[in-house]
């Protein structure tokens, strides 16, 4: 096991005086907090012999009810039974490491791939094999080549993990036909694909995009999660999966917490059943949009020509990419100095890829906040342009991304 480079950043991106672009903590001002004082009040004033017991390892079946309908609005046909209920998506990122990776197995995922994802399967000793992507998100060609170039060595594939929709870290959404093209790549290999959606719901111009599970129910495995669309402070996630993996899923989960919160299930149960949520999850794609544009406003004006850029259409984050030769990790100190915290793109790699890349968020920022911490940044990358004129390259690390 190994330290997150984002939580190691916490202590000093949490000063004040520093404007945070690192952490992806959803901007919970915009929830009705009277409101759900009042409805979480009801559950303990009407169900607290119940909600305050153990519950069921599954998960409240009310809540997995639900959850079906919110899946449904992705194109996902699924049954209440089909339902895990898990401590956040990253416990069911746990219990499907543990089901299926043994030592020295190869789990392939995007490059760059959420950091959360890459601790976990490092943690039970899988090989992580990144596949490119580009503006369209995973590349199928790649796909291929990285299936053949594996399995030529004699390793073997456990699953191909893989965040759709306004990706974290890159910003980017894979395009609906790669969907299908992938879905059938790895059908025809037998590989399994792990579908991390936690920003689904959160896109700014359209509709949500249909679900890879929506067109394989006995091939994909979707996760799912409250904590951008609802607060993550509850801790509460799912997981769809076919009935033989499910049952194995529960199992684990039960031999690890015996059974998710039974009261913050009823919570958010109650919360979906007696608020209006749908404008509640407009109002967040309202407030993270408007941010999204100071972003991009504030890059373009002051971010080098030289450096590039993705444009997410929905979720969290921004994917920047600096000119060859500057060293993002070798520069955060002299960012935090300058009162600004962002995440090096080394962290979303397992090979040391990323040297030239930075994860920028936009969630938690105020715009005004935002635009000041992208101008103290491009100062100090202008800095460090300065000093590689001066002195020559200052790391001649490499990029895929």
């Amino acid at each position: 096991m190994t330290t997150s480079e984002i939580r190691a950043l916490f202590a000093v991106a949490s000063r004040p005086e520093v404007v945070s672009l690192a952490g992806g903590m959803p901007n919970l001002t915009a929830l009705p907090i009277d409101e759900i004082s009042k409805v979480f009040a009801d559950v303990i004033l009407h169900d607290g012999q119940v909600a305050l017991q153990y519950g069921s390892g599954q998960g409240h079946p009310i809540l997995r009810e639900q959850i079906t309908e919110i899946m449904a609005l992705e194109g996902i046909s699924a049954h209440p039974d089909d339902v895990i209920v898990t401590t956040g998506s990253q416990q069911a990122l746990d219990l499907i490491s543990r089901i299926f990776i043994d030592p020295g197995d190869v789990v392939l995922a995007e490059a760059p791939s959420y950091v959360g994802a890459l601790g976990t399967f490092r943690q039970y000793q899988a090989k992580i094999v990144h596949i490119a992507m580009d503006d369209d998100g995973l590349i199928p060609e790649s796909l291929r080549e990285a299936i053949s170039s594996v399995r030529a060595s004699g390793r073997r594939i456990k699953f191909l993990y893989t965040i759709p929709n306004f990706h974290n870290p890159a910003g980017v959404t894979l395009s609906l036909a790669r969907r299908r093209e992938i879905i059938e790549i790895a059908r025809q290999n037998e590989i399994l694909i792990i579908e991390d959606n936690p920003y689904g719901l959160l896109g700014f111009n359209e509709e949500p995009y249909r679900a890879m599970r929506g067109d394989d129910q006995e091939n994909v495995i979707y996760l799912g999660s409250f904590s951008k669309t609802f607060a993550p402070g509850l801790r509460v996630g799912w997981a769809v999966a076919p009935h033989a993996v499910r049952e194995k899923m529960v199992m684990a989960s039960e031999s690890t917490i015996l059974c998710p919160s039974n009261f913050a299930q009823m919570a958010i149960s109650r919360y979906f059943a007696t608020q209006p949520w749908l404008d509640q999850i407009k109002n967040f794609r309202e407030l993270y949009r408007e941010r999204r544009d100071a972003m991009l406003e504030a890059l373009d004006q002051h971010f080098p020509v030289s450096a590039t850029w993705t444009k997410p259409r929905g979720g969290f984050y921004v994917w920047a990419t600096l000119p060859e030769g500057i060293d993002t990790k070798a520069m955060l100190p002299r960012a935090i100095t300058a009162r600004v915290a962002y995440v090096p793109g080394t962290a979303f790699y397992a090979d040391g890829f990323g040297t030239w890349s930075m994860r920028l968020s936009y969630c938690y920022p105020t715009p005004e906040r935002i635009q000041e911490g992208v101008r103290r940044l491009a100062t100090v990358i202008d800095e460090e342009l300065d000093l590689r004129e001066t002195f020559g390259p200052i790391n001649r690390g490499i990029n895929n991304v």
